[in-house]
């Protein structure tokens, strides 16, 4: 975080900011047949960053909600396998979740934010590196803050496991998912 964030809050007050999903995008990556990347999104995202008083990231917290059929490839029938139970069992599992235990300042100004991540209905613990790219007013008055994230898990941990052995060695998808997140927030208790 930037100190510029820092140093425009009041020591004493905390501040909490709502993710504004229409300038957000949750994007991730996967190696198909084991040489080329596909790549989707999720076009609905919604949560909360919550800063301790003066923008103490120490004690910020960050709460973030996916709707598990909002997934978007590009392809109905890649999307409609991806919400399947063979993935993320869109059903039964309706949304993706992110709540963060700890935040910490790291090298370079970056920081990481440790949290759990559930898919369907599994949890596990993950590491986000965080980026902030600032803080502006808009047109409107509202203070906004945007963080560029990124992270790599392997969603066999969260019972993501289907898969289909190629002919000549090797998995059809790979296990590992690059998940990069570009978020913008609005200040609400300004």
């Amino acid at each position: 975080m930037t100190t510029s964030t820092i140093t425009r809050q009041p020591e004493h007050a905390a501040s909490t900011w709502r993710i504004d999903p229409a300038h957000s995008q949750v994007e991730f990556a996967v190696t198909h047949l084991m040489f080329s990347k596909v790549r989707g999104r999720f076009r609905s995202l919604a949560g909360t960053l919550e800063l301790g008083p003066g923008g103490d990231v120490s004690r910020a917290r960050v709460t973030a909600l996916i709707p598990s059929a909002s997934i978007d490839t590009g392809s109905a029938d890649r999307d409609t396998h991806l919400r399947s139970p063979d993935f993320l069992d869109a059903e039964r599992f309706p949304e993706l979740r992110f709540e963060s235990r700890s935040v910490a300042k790291g090298a370079g100004g970056a920081l990481t934010v440790t949290g759990d991540l559930t898919i369907r209905g599994v949890t596990r613990p993950v590491q986000l590196t965080v980026v902030e790219s600032g803080t502006q007013r808009d047109p409107w008055g509202h203070e906004r803050v945007a963080y560029s994230a990124t992270t790599t898990i392997d969603r066999r941990e969260f019972g993501l496991t289907w898969n289909q052995l190629l002919e000549t060695g090797g998995v059809a998808v790979s296990h590992d998912v690059g998940i990069s997140l570009e978020i913008e927030a609005v200040r609400e208790d300004a």
